[in-house]
C-alpha cells in the first residue's frame, strides 16, 4: 500500500535558477525530472517532482479505495492498520503503524478504534510492558484481509498496464534509490528486525 502524503527531504537547500537557453524535452515532451522549471519567477508545479510524485500517489491511493471501501467499508486509515499487521509477523503498536504509514497518529487512532469494534482486529499486552498494548488481526480480520488482497494485486497490475515490463523493474528500480536516499526501510523483513519502519 501507498500512503498519499509524501515528504520529500533534502540535504541542502534547492535553488532555481532562471535561464535564458530552453532545456530540452524528454521523449514525452515534459521537462526531465528535477528540473523544477520556472516561469516569470514562479515554479511550475507539473515540472516539480515532489507535486509529482504526491499526484500520483493520491491517485493511486484512490483508485485502490475503491476495492476496500465500496466492498469492505474500509476508509483509507483502517485499509493502512489492517495492511501494516498483515506484513507483520507479529503484533506492533499503534505508533509503529502510524510511523510506517506516515499517517498521524490520531487519525490512526480513530481507525484503530473503529476496526476493534468491527472485532477485525484486537489488542494483545505487550510482554516487554505490561502497561502497552499492541495489535494484530483477529480471524475475521485475517479474512477479509485474504479476500482483499488478490482484488489490490489486480489493481495493481492495471495501473501498471502502462509500462513495458523492464519499465516497471526500471521503475522499482529508481523508486528504491530515492528511498534509500531519504533513509527509507524497503522490505518488511528489515522493519520486522528493526521494530520501526
Amino acid at each position: 500500500m501507498i500512503p498519499t502524503d509524501l515528504a520529500v527531504k533534502t540535504g541542502s537547500e534547492i535553488k532555481l535558477e532562471r535561464t535564458s537557453q530552453k532545456r530540452p524535452a524528454n521523449e514525452a515532451g515534459v521537462a526531465s525530472p528535477g528540473e523544477g522549471a520556472t516561469r516569470r519567477g514562479r515554479l511550475d508545479l507539473f515540472k516539480f517532482v515532489p507535486f509529482r510524485l504526491n499526484r500520483v500517489a493520491a491517485e493511486v491511493s484512490q483508485a485502490l479505495s475503491s476495492e476496500y471501501q465500496t466492498r469492505y467499508g474500509l476508509d483509507i486509515p483502517e485499509w493502512r492498520v489492517l495492511a501494516t499487521l498483515g506484513f507483520r509477523k507479529e503484533a506492533c503498536s499503534a505508533q509503529y503503524i502510524s510511523q510506517c504509514t506516515r499517517t498521524h497518529k490520531s487519525t490512526i487512532s480513530r481507525a484503530v478504534t473503529a476496526l476493534l469494534e468491527r472485532e477485525l482486529i484486537e489488542r494483545v499486552a505487550n510482554e516487554d510492558d505490561r502497561r502497552e498494548f499492541r495489535l494484530r488481526m483477529t480471524r475475521k480480520g485475517k479474512s477479509l484481509y485474504d479476500e482483499l488482497i488478490p482484488r489490490l494485486l489486480r489493481r495493481e497490475q492495471e495501473i501498471l498496464a502502462c509500462l513495458s515490463t523492464q519499465e516497471r523493474k526500471e521503475f522499482g528500480r529508481l523508486l528504491g534509490k530515492i528511498e534509500r536516499s531519504l533513509d527509507l526501510i524497503q522490505t518488511s523483513e528489515e522493519a520486522d528486525a528493526k521494530e520501526a519502519y
